[in-house]
């Protein structure tokens, strides 16, 4: 009896190798089983999106096309244009002037509501000139747009008193002051104008006007 004892124990142990290895095995196909039923059940869902679709192709690349740079800004010369020209037709060499200027030996100017104590303070001085416009020597037209130009910037600045040299007129044909009686015109329409003197002798005398525009409206 003692000599098939140890035959006994390698039988066992014999069998609980192929157990093992049955187990193995099961294991090793079911996984496997898995496997292969998740690939066909991805073939599946592929087949299924592909026939909802349909057949496709590869999206074409369209040739590029360099585009040029923005053009810069247009330069609005029209509107520098028209701007000009309403400056031009706002004053008028044919306004009527006598009956809006006092007669005395200046020739002052002031509007209707504008009493005399300001025209008496602009002959003596007592604002400031903070500007000056010099039209001696020019033609009408080209005296003209600088005079509106000129009061019309300094208005916008907030100036509340310039100066307007026009000359005496001494070179004119007959020495007539013709700028100066335009200058005067041209003054008078534009609305920024309240009043005008002529200048004091020291500061161009007939030749000059001084002229108070009225303040900015904020």
């Amino acid at each position: 009896m003692a000599s098939r004892t140890p035959s006994l124990k390698t039988l066992a142990d014999l069998k609980q190798v192929q157990q093992m290895l049955a187990e193995t095995r099961a294991r090793e196909a079911a996984e496997a089983a898995a496997k292969a039923a998740t690939e066909r059940r991805r073939a599946a869902e592929k087949d299924l999106f592909t026939r909802a679709i349909g057949a496709t192709e590869p999206l074409r690349r369209k040739a590029s096309v360099p585009l040029a740079p923005d053009p810069p800004p247009p330069i609005p010369v029209q509107h520098q244009l028209d701007e000009q020209r309403v400056l031009r037709e706002s004053l008028s060499d044919e306004f009527d002037v006598t009956t809006l200027l006092d007669v005395d030996d200046a020739m002052s100017f002031r509007r209707p509501g504008i009493g005399t104590d300001v025209t008496a303070r602009l002959r003596k001085g007592e604002w400031s000139i903070q500007a000056q416009v010099d039209l001696h020597g020019l033609r009408s037209d080209e005296a003209r747009e600088a005079l509106g130009g000129f009061i019309r910037s300094s208005h916008k600045k907030g100036l509340r008193c310039v100066r307007v040299v026009h000359g005496k007129g001494l070179g004119s044909p007959g020495k007539m002051p013709v700028l100066k009686t335009k200058t005067q015109r041209w003054l008078i329409q534009k609305n920024e104008v309240i009043a005008f003197v002529q200048a004091k002798p020291a500061e161009g005398g007939a030749g000059a006007l001084v002229v108070l525009l009225a303040p900015v409206r904020r």
